[in-house]
């Protein structure tokens, strides 16, 4: 049987700033990954997006990104190495801490937007992000760009990773997402979306923006929490994926 997590970024609402659907998408993904006041979020969401997230039985990890709130992290910074492993450590720090306080404990790691596709093209970013999920628990599982140097870096290290899939964003011919600058970037028709994932989960390919056949791991399929309709396309896609014939759950 094919089985395969739903993930969701989510807690990116911040101060007097509403972003997301997370109430609506915790009833139909396995795993949030929760902001940590870097990219998005504030205390007061972490606490309460752990709180939902845990009441609905989603696996709970930790989001962290780059420090760039007016870019929402997708902007890309210069950052050494070591910078980037200390600015993971201390989200998944401030995660873990409200986490422990509800009685839970944290699942896995995804690094957010820029910091996300940064790693996945450098190794040495990649390294000190899996040293710094390592020094903390290395029984968390680490969630990446399938066939990505984090996902490479992280298995050599021992880590159990996951290898992420998009269900909205096209690719290019080495693997890596489409810059969200350039056009075709982001899938927005539904039927487009629901079938680049089908094929990732069943034939283990997908199509690239060329129009070339890659091959690619899908252990995780990632949505958007502040897209447009997440909700709707989150539901969607797990009643296909479950009239498929997949099993969706939280990775172990």
């Amino acid at each position: 049987m094919v089985v395969v997590d739903l993930n969701c970024d989510m807690g990116e609402s911040f101060g007097n700033y509403a972003i997301g659907s997370d109430t609506e998408l915790l009833g139909f993904i396995t795993s949030a990954n929760i902001a940590c006041g870097y990219h998005a979020g504030d205390p007061a969401v972490m606490r309460t997006t752990v709180q939902a997230a845990m009441a609905s039985g989603a696996a709970v990890g930790a989001h962290p990104g780059l420090p760039d709130l007016a870019g929402f992290g997708r902007r890309k910074m210069e950052i050494t190495p070591q910078e980037a492993h200390d600015m993971v450590t201390y989200q998944i720090g401030a995660l873990m801490a409200f986490v422990q306080q509800e009685g839970g404990t944290l699942h896995h790691v995804k690094p957010h937007g820029a910091l996300y596709n940064m790693a996945a093209v450098s190794r040495p970013l990649a390294d000190a992000i899996v040293a710094a999920v390592q020094r903390i628990n290395p029984a968390l599982i680490l969630y990446g760009l399938a066939g990505s140097e984090l996902i490479i870096a992280g298995e050599a290290a021992g880590l159990c990773t996951a290898s992420e899939v998009f269900a909205d964003r096209t690719y290019q011919d080495d693997g890596t997402l489409t810059p969200r600058q350039l056009p075709g970037a982001v899938i927005t028709d539904l039927e487009q979306s629901l079938n680049q994932v089908l094929r990732m989960v069943r034939d283990k390919t997908v199509i690239t923006l060329s129009g070339s056949i890659i091959p690619i791991t899908a252990d995780t399929i990632c949505i958007h929490g502040d897209g447009a309709h997440a909700s709707v396309f989150a539901k969607t896609l797990r009643i296909r994926l479950e009239h498929e014939g997949v099993l969706v759950r939280a990775m172990s």
